[in-house]
This record gives C-alpha cells, sequence and structure tokens, in this order.
C-alpha cells in the first residue's frame, strides 16, 4: 500500500529533480525522493555499523553464541 505525501521545496530544488527526471535518471519525481531516502537509510545503517566497530574496538561489544543473546 503507498501512502501520498506532499512536500514543499525551494524552486531551484524542484528544477534539479524535473531535470534529474527528465534526463532518464529516475522514472518519476517520486522514485527520486524514493532513491534517497533508500540511500539516507543505508547512511544511516553504516553510521551504526561504524559505531558499532569502534564499540567493539574499546572492548565494549559482545560476542553473540546465539540468537538467543540478541535479547
Amino acid at each position: 500500500m503507498r501512502t501520498i505525501m506532499n512536500i514543499s521545496m525551494p524552486e531551484t530544488l524542484a528544477k534539479e529533480v524535473d531535470q534529474a527526471v527528465k534526463e532518464g535518471n529516475f522514472a518519476s519525481k517520486s522514485e527520486f525522493i524514493r532513491d534517497l531516502l533508500r540511500e539516507w537509510k543505508n547512511q544511516q545503517l553504516l553510521r551504526d555499523i561504524a559505531q558499532s566497530r569502534k564499540e567493539i574496538a574499546q572492548g565494549k561489544g559482545k560476542v553473540l553464541r546465539s540468537l538467543k543473546d540478541l535479547r
């Protein structure tokens, strides 16, 4: 199921979105925004991984021996 969202942005950004779609980089404005959100989520995951690595390097990590250890 999809939800409709209305967003506002400066005209200059809207023109950039239109141009990216016109050039064929994205099928639609919606696809442009979905791609940005996927990239944002990927960056969040990378930050979380980097934080976990930092904690492990500091000796704060926990060794999981089974899925039960996740609790």
